[in-house]
């Protein structure tokens, strides 16, 4: 039996156990905020909106897969909508990369909110830094790319401190990430508990209305909401008015 089915098996077994009434899933406590995008049935298909070079294309293939592993959420590449700007689009993750300057980050993840419901997101990844030695190497790029995609479903990091041992997933900060370039069991079980219900309304493929935005400077995540573990800022609240918000994630070069 090859890996992908056996961890096929293991998650439609989670979320099976998720929707019973007193089942619990253990260990996956990793939710960003509650965040998700709503949907009417189960499984969904979020798009991946491929604006990424040539360099960068296997990296989104291989996160898309991973994602794609969860049995009530499928990824699927799409031509990109965002352009240069990675201008973000309803519906849909919009996933870029350009260099973005030695402003500090590797990548960003934002998204847009109404209420709990994520109506679109951004990947942005900085090859300022991917373009030198100490980043150009694909433990460095599955990572980055795999944690941001990873932010845009709705999970925050398993762990923030970076010269622990390995958790074994892309959602867990370090200083070696030769082991931390895909998701792990405690990541699929996590989605299954954020999307263990069903909502009255979709935020999801609706792919019309793109909206403007700029979240290459610091200065436009709005207000710190944490610090990574090396009292870095690393999460952001913006209020947009009417009830809806842009959160961003930062993960920072060393």
């Amino acid at each position: 039996m090859n890996s992908i089915f056996r961890r096929k098996t293991l998650i439609a077994a989670i979320v099976i156990i998720s929707f019973g009434t007193s089942a619990m899933v253990a260990n996956a406590t990793h939710s960003w905020g509650g965040y998700h995008w709503a949907r009417t049935t189960n499984a969904f298909t979020l798009k991946l909106g491929d604006n990424v070079g040539p360099t960068w294309d296997t990296y989104l293939t291989t996160t898309s897969s991973d994602w794609s592993v969860f049995t009530v959420l499928d990824t699927g590449i799409v031509p990109g909508q965002g352009g240069r700007n990675c201008t973000a689009t309803t519906g849909r993750v919009e996933v870029c990369n350009k260099k973005y300057g030695n402003n500090g980050w590797l990548g960003i993840a934002s998204i847009w909110l109404s209420g709990t419901h994520i109506a679109r997101g951004t990947v942005k990844l900085n090859d300022t830094y991917f373009a030198t030695g100490k980043y150009n190497t694909t433990p460095w790029r599955n990572l980055v790319m795999c944690q941001e995609v990873g932010h845009t479903l709705g999970l925050d990091h398993q762990d923030e401190v970076f010269d622990n041992t390995n958790k074994d997933t892309c959602m867990d900060y370090t200083n070696d990430p030769s082991t931390n370039q895909h998701p792990n069991d405690h990541d699929y079980e996590e989605l299954a508990k954020i999307y263990s219900h069903l909502d009255t309304t979709t935020t999801v493929g609706a792919t019309t209305a793109s909206k403007a935005n700029s979240t290459d400077d610091p200065s436009s995540w709005g207000k710190e909401i944490r610090k990574d573990a090396r009292g870095r800022s690393s999460l952001f609240e913006r209020d947009l008015g009417n009830g809806e918000k842009l959160v961003t994630h930062v993960i920072w070069a060393s």
